[in-house]
């Protein structure tokens, strides 16, 4: 007999984390590339119903299929690229690029491509690449000491404390703390939020060679390399072994579905993906995947509501939002900084990749992720050859 599943409040929390940082992160970037291809107010609501039914829908379905904590997430460089690149381009243009861009990623979900490639990165760079997507993140949040020094000296306190008597707690009571603490300090305005349900826009394509070579393109690539390399080592390194091309597939296929309403790209998680990965989501491997179904039940409802979930994350002080992220995040960090340096001979091809993908550099509009990851596997295979001449 199957025992009823009982919520965790780890699972939970873990869940609202992931997605508060993965929205407050670049739903502002989102807006500006919605206005660039000229949507009015109400088609940028739906350009986010979109992407959170697309992101909770894949999270959910992916989680609860392969028992495996999946998230996926919108392509937050696609979006930078998006919002520079679609400055005369017409909407229905940038829908049809989008719908094209999708098609290129489900290919290369059905084909394998991209796990053949993956096949050839050893562990101790794909953690190495994880741990310096992270570092930002974690750099950022301890940076927010100096404008907010109570509200995040108090959250890093607690979180300590609670480490050692609580572990399984720490980081949703930080939160709790931290929005206690800011709404004392009168840094969150309620006044602005309103309960709204956002109503999905059909935009039909249309598409243009020149639009398709010289956005559609691009973002296609930032999409793989940025955004589906990382979020795959995500899974290696915390040694989930799930097929990486059905859940390529899955996004390629979410976004082909979706685009006409604003959907751009969607791809595999990379960092809200280890805040449900790790042991602060469940010391229980096996069932951390509560957690991404949770995130996955909060980004639909985010979609529902994104109007109104827009202007409640903006109404928290982002010192709150970068203090829990890297409070989540440093598990994650330190586990994937021991395996990436645990091995000797490997230790400068990983050493190199951490610091170029944590350096934050970009060439050719291809983030430091991709970069660092290559450059790692150079260094990397030159020892390679070099011991055993």
């Amino acid at each position: 007999m199957k025992t009823m599943y009982l919520p965790k409040i780890s699972h939970i929390t873990s869940g609202f984390v992931a997605v508060l940082v993965g929205y407050t992160s670049s739903v502002a970037i989102i807006f500006q590339a919605a206005l660039a291809s000229g949507a009015s107010s109400d088609q940028i609501s739906s350009w986010l119903w979109a992407l959170g039914i697309g992101m909770g829908v894949t999270s959910f379905g992916l989680s609860l299929y392969y028992k495996t904590p999946i998230l996926t997430a919108w392509s937050t460089p696609g979006a930078a690229l998006l919002a520079t690149g679609l400055s005369g381009t017409s909407l229905e243009e940038a829908i049809g690029l989008f719908i094209v861009c999708s098609i290129l990623i489900t290919f290369c979900g059905l084909t394998g491509i991209f796990e053949k490639i993956m096949s050839y990165v050893p562990s101790t760079l794909a953690s190495a690449m994880l741990a310096g997507v992270l570092f930002p993140f974690a750099l950022n949040g301890f940076g927010a000491l100096s404008t907010h020094p109570l509200l995040v000296g108090s959250m890093v306190v607690v979180f300590f404390i609670l480490k050692k008597v609580l572990p399984n707690y720490a980081v949703p009571f930080v939160l709790i703390i931290g929005i206690a603490i800011a709404s004392l300090q009168s840094l969150i305005a309620y006044e602005d939020v309103s309960l709204l349900i956002s109503t999905p826009i059909w935009i039909t394509p249309s598409f243009s060679l020149g639009s398709i070579l010289g956005i559609g393109l691009p973002l296609f690539i930032v999409t793989m390399a940025s955004q589906n390399v990382p979020g795959l080592a995500v899974l290696r390194s915390h040694d989930y072994q799930v097929s990486a091309s059905p859940l390529i597939s899955c996004t390629g296929i979410a976004g082909i579905v979706l685009a006409p309403f604003g959907g751009f790209a969607f791809n595999l998680a990379a960092i809200t993906a280890a805040i449900c990965m790790g042991e602060d989501a469940d010391k229980n491997k096996a069932s951390r995947y509560f957690a991404s179904m949770w995130a996955g039940g909060f980004y639909i409802l985010m979609g529902l509501f994104s109007t109104t979930v827009v202007a409640l994350f903006s109404a928290f002080p982002q010192a709150l939002v970068l203090a829990i992220a890297a409070l989540a995040l440093l598990g994650t960090i330190g586990n994937s900084l021991h395996q990436a340096l645990n091995q000797p001979s490997e230790r400068d091809s990983a050493l190199l990749t951490f610091l170029i993908t944590a350096s934050g550099m970009s060439m050719f509009g291809i983030g430091s992720a991709f970069w660092g990851l290559i450059i790692g596997l150079c260094v990397y295979h030159f020892n390679l050859v070099k011991s055993r001449v």
